[in-house]
């Protein structure tokens, strides 16, 4: 049979308490909202920021005066952008401390030829260049490709015969000046001022400085130039000579060199608007203004630390929990919490980058659909990955106007990590609350459904103990004393139980009592039916002497005979008497035994002899049946107990086999295992109805489908059967033949060593 599952107490419990866990997800629900209003006051904050510094720049003219800025439109190569250096450059023709030198120098190549248009076969010289500033100097990086490097010789006067590099300014006093570096070897630049070839003679330049190296495939030239020799004009070119004294073949550059009209255009941050971004850089945000080339004017912050007001609040809150935690012995909870939750936390909440990429913006040229927008006139913000898309970037620009027309923009930048580790905290502190809230309470319902169980568990015990398997009343349940609903139920119980088992004493000794009630008035109905009997058959033998004075004694008692057949009433009266003492007789038998049982000792006894002795008996009682049967080996089989009240179990069982036998035919077969004797009584009969087996041998039960009217049957055969078996420590059973076509009463007794 299939076991059904249990839904217990405890389960429906665990059920009902397993809503808990949707606390969490309302928590971390919350948690979410407020990281969104967070998002959304990040972003005012840093249009806030972006405003401010966009109006403190308004209307003032002076900061965007130079001529880059306000240039309708700037050519890339001629208009210059002199990148910010975090460190001075060492002068020794050499790139390696030029920051990002290959994505921020520009080439200049056929299309850069100032005076003459050579074919690409022609030309054998290009090269590559880099401007940046830092401090009070302008450094400039020429990286030339020349296929015959041709020096200027130590006796020549001619500064122009020979590869040279050409450099032209026009400095805040308005003055326009050219430099020419022209070296007779390797080494320290040879610098020259001239104005006119033709009417000047060169003169040294000291304060321009720098280094020539030759390469393997040309030369490199690094140069510094301090920023009050130009304001914003500025241009330089590579002239290529290929044969010693010979004149200048090819010349590459960013604008002709040789007038002030020619030359290009070079944007230096301004010092003003980078102290008044300066002032901002408290905010801990990313920081750009830009002209309406999109050119950075200045900038501030470290995108990578930008990460708003909040990381102040996440920093705070650090250092606070520390010192509290200081001079505090760390708590069993603390332990749990910093080395099981904490990296269980850091494995499933998403954490913040420490360290990401994000060059979606070049330095020398911001573009983004919020700096378009804001150099048209119309603030705007953004929300963007960085460029590996680890961080999330908030950017937000704002328009700087002068006379009603936009010359530029400050742009704002800060990560969401501030409010992310805010987020990360505020989700851990709520989850390691609620566990522990939940892990009491789930505590609390366990040890209070375990409570309730074992109340439970025990009540339904002692229920189950007090009234055994055949339904009599052999305890009680114990009240309780505790005043709820399950106490209520106990001394319930209790009641009930009492009140079953002073009723089932009642109807146990019923059978005694009526017994002895009825025997007097069947003795009484007896008595006069002997007399009536009597009293008629000395009226007919009275009645005979005076018809015939001369009858024999023989013919008088056939007369007398005759009379009382002739009375059929008197005779039914008499076998309903007889029937009747019957029954009183077996009900008394019933009640008897187990009193004689209870007062009854055991013997060790040879059960072979009594049981060999019964079969012998029923072979004589039953002359019509035929018993299957062999003998026991006397002698070598004990049972302790009763062998009269054996023999009278043998009695009702084999009376029952033979009864519901239809072959007239019983077998009795016996056998031993494990110190126990297993008798077998077996007969060709009718088969045990479904669920009767355990049933069959309680007071009071019986099968038969006719009633004999001959024999009386109260179902108590079996039944005493039964409880002679529990004397012996025994079992009885009724099962149906494998074959299915009669039934077996197994009785197993126990044997004595």
């Amino acid at each position: 049979m299939k076991m059904k599952w249990r839904f217990g107490l405890r389960s429906k419990l665990f059920l009902l308490s397993s809503f808990l866990f949707t606390i969490p997800w309302f928590g971390y629900q919350y948690v979410w909202e407020m990281e969104k209003y967070l998002r959304y006051g990040q972003e005012q904050t840093i249009i806030g920021t972006a405003r401010a510094l966009a109006t403190a720049m308004h209307e003032r003219a002076n900061l965007f005066n130079n001529q880059a800025s306000f240039l309708p439109s700037v050519e890339k190569g001629k208009d210059l952008y002199s990148y910010g250096l975090s460190a001075p450059i060492q002068l020794d023709g050499l790139n390696n401390d030029w920051p990002d030198f290959a994505n921020k120098a520009h080439f200049y190549q056929q299309n850069n030829q100032l005076y003459q248009k050579l074919s690409p076969e022609q030309l054998s010289v290009n090269f590559t260049a880099a401007v940046g500033t830092y401090g009070k100097y302008l450094y400039l990086y020429f990286a030339v490709i020349d296929d015959k490097v041709i020096y200027r010789d130590s006796n020549a006067r001619s500064i122009t015969n020979n590869d040279h590099v050409e450099l032209a300014f026009i400095n805040p006093a308005g003055v326009f000046s050219r430099f020419i570096l022209s070296n007779k070897t390797t080494g320290w630049i040879d610098a020259y001022r001239i104005t006119d070839l033709e009417d000047n003679i060169p003169l040294p330049a000291r304060q321009i400085q720098g280094h020539w190296r030759d390469t393997t495939q040309g030369y490199n030239v690094e140069v510094r130039v301090p920023l009050t020799e130009f304001n914003d004009n500025i241009a330089f070119a590579v002239h290529d000579v290929d044969s010693p004294l010979g004149t200048i073949d090819a010349s590459i550059g960013s604008a002709d060199p040789s007038s002030p009209a020619t030359l290009g255009t070079i944007l230096v941050p301004s010092p003003e608007i980078e102290r008044i971004v300066k002032g901002m850089s408290y905010t801990n945000s990313s920081i750009w203004v830009v002209d309406q080339h999109h050119r950075v004017l200045a900038t501030t912050g470290n995108i990578k630390e930008a990460s708003g007001v909040w990381n102040k609040r996440v920093n705070l809150n650090n250092e606070r929990s520390e010192n509290s935690d200081s001079n505090i012995i760390l708590s069993a909870w603390h332990t749990v919490e910093s080395n099981i939750l904490k990296p269980l936390y850091d494995r499933i909440i998403t954490q913040p980058p420490r360290n990401f990429i994000d060059q979606l913006y070049d330095s020398e040229n911001l573009t983004g659909k919020h700096i378009e927008s804001a150099l048209a006139g119309k603030p705007m913000s953004q929300w963007r990955l960085s460029t590996d898309q680890q961080a999330v970037v908030l950017s937000a620009a704002y328009p700087i106007f002068i006379d009603d027309h936009v010359k530029g923009a400050v742009i704002v930048e800060e990560t969401t990590n501030g409010i992310r580790t805010l987020r990360n905290q505020a989700l851990e502190k709520l989850f390691s609350s609620i566990l522990a809230i939940m892990l009491l309470g789930a505590l609390a319902f366990f040890l209070f459904a375990s409570r309730i169980s074992n109340r439970i568990r025990t009540l339904s015990n002692q229920a189950e103990m007090a009234i055994d398997e055949h339904g009599r009343i052999n305890g009680n349940v114990d009240t309780s004393s505790t005043n709820d609903e399950i106490g209520d139920l106990s001394r319930s119980f209790s009641t009930a139980v009492n009140r079953l088992g002073q009723y089932n004493h009642y109807l146990e000794n019923m059978s005694s009592r009526l017994s002895h009630e009825l025997r007097t008035p069947i003795a009484v109905v007896r008595t006069s039916l002997e007399t009536l009997a009597m009293q008629q058959q000395s009226m007919s033998e009275a009645k005979a002497k005076a018809n015939n004075s001369d009858l024999t004694s023989a013919k008088s008692s056939q007369l007398s005979s005759d009379i009382t057949h002739e009375n059929p009433y008197l005779t039914r009266a008499q076998h309903g008497i007889e029937r009747l003492s019957l029954i009183l007789t077996n009900m008394n038998e019933a009640t008897r035994i187990e009193q004689i049982l209870q007062n009854t000792d055991k013997n060790t006894f040879d059960i072979g002899l009594v049981v060999n002795g019964c079969m012998q008996g029923y072979q004589l009682i039953y002359p019509n049946k035929n018993f299957s049967f062999n003998d026991i080996t006397i002698g070598r089989y004990y049972v302790l107990g009763s062998p009269e009240h054996i023999a009278q179990l043998l009695d009702k069982v084999v009376a029952n086999a033979v009864e519901f036998s239809n072959d007239d035919t019983v077998a009795v077969n016996f056998a031993t295992n494990n110190q126990q004797l297993t008798l077998t009584i077996s007969n060709n009969g009718a088969l045990l109805p479904e669920q009767m087996n355990e049933q069959l041998f309680d007071s009071m039960v019986s099968i038969r489908q006719k009633h004999n009217n001959e024999q009386p049957h109260l179902g108590l055969g079996l039944y005493i059967a039964r409880l002679i078996c529990q004397f012996h420590s025994g079992t009885i059973k009724a099962v149906n033949k494998l074959t299915q076509q009669g039934v077996d009463v197994i009785i197993k007794l126990p044997l004595v060593k």
